[in-house]
């Protein structure tokens, strides 16, 4: 079985409280794109399972890999057979597109069909909050307005089709317990959901990411491309959730080439 989880950004993130249990509080706009991992498993007919990992280091040790604690976790519910599982990252990590939250929650769902559990939707939703707050959006996969941790979920109407996406990565990552441990709570002065589903043209002047406040101090090369990416005239340009990608939507495709950004970057561009 070969699944294909994809990448999301995030489109304004607000951090409104830390709450008593450690954890923050937030407010976004969760939005799939089509970059992908490619994930693949199989019955192994033996007592142990086996997991390889290829393409964009994670510099992890396997056991630490989500895919791999999401099958154990399975596996002790539902007594699932060994697998070899082998993963093969094309998303970033470090860099707030949530591959490892979409492989983990690609995995639950499939294995749930694959092997025919009967686990309602729900209950998946649970399952998968266990392995990491945005899990569940990537359950369904479709544009959600996300509160509490980001595991909160309801339906929005956004729809970029017809924009063209420009998303870069520096060739450094951002741990996200470091980006959380710095930033500043506020409560948003706008309503935040009525302005994401309006026009795209008006984000900019209200719809912002409140990490970058700290992030692009300490990490200035942050701030520093999020300014090309200013200049080159997009409708809206942001980090994505605790970084470190910053992207820009246009309306047009633009001209440009991978050494136009810092060596070792990661340059993804796609058609919404």
């Amino acid at each position: 079985m070969v699944i294909f989880p994809n990448a999301k950004i995030n489109i304004g993130l607000n951090i409104l409280r830390k709450r008593e249990d450690g954890y923050h509080d937030l407010e976004t706009l969760f939005y799939p794109i089509g970059l992908k991992d490619a994930l693949e498993y199989v019955v192994n007919g033996k007592d142990h399972a086996n997991f390889y990992c290829s393409g964009l280091n994670l510099d992890i040790q396997p056991e630490e890999n989500i895919v791999l604690k999401a099958y154990r976790m399975m596996q002790e519910e539902f007594s699932l057979p060994s697998l070899d599982i082998h993963l093969h990252k094309a998303i970033p990590s470090g860099a707030g597109l949530g591959g490892g939250s979409a492989d983990a929650a690609f995995f639950l769902k499939s294995l749930n069909e694959h092997f025919e559990l009967g686990i309602a939707p729900n209950q998946l939703k649970i399952m998968a909050g266990r392995l990491g707050a945005d899990c569940a959006f990537f359950l369904e996969n479709r544009p959600a307005y996300a509160t509490g941790t980001g595991d909160q979920l309801s339906q929005v109407d956004v729809d970029l089709s017809g924009y063209h996406l420009l998303l870069i990565k520096p060739s450094f990552g951002v741990d996200t317990k470091e980006a959380y441990s710095s930033v500043v709570p506020q409560e948003y002065p706008f309503n935040f959901k009525e302005i994401i589903s309006g026009e795209i043209t008006e984000w900019k002047n209200s719809i912002k990411n409140d990490f970058e406040k700290t992030l692009f101090v300490k990490l200035p090369d942050l701030s520093l491309l999020k300014e090309k990416l200013a200049r080159m005239d997009p409708v809206y340009t942001s980090m994505s959730g605790s970084g470190s990608s910053i992207y820009a939507i246009f309306e047009r495709k633009p001209k440009v080439q991978k050494n136009d950004f810092p060596a070792g970057a990661f340059v993804w561009q796609e058609d919404l």
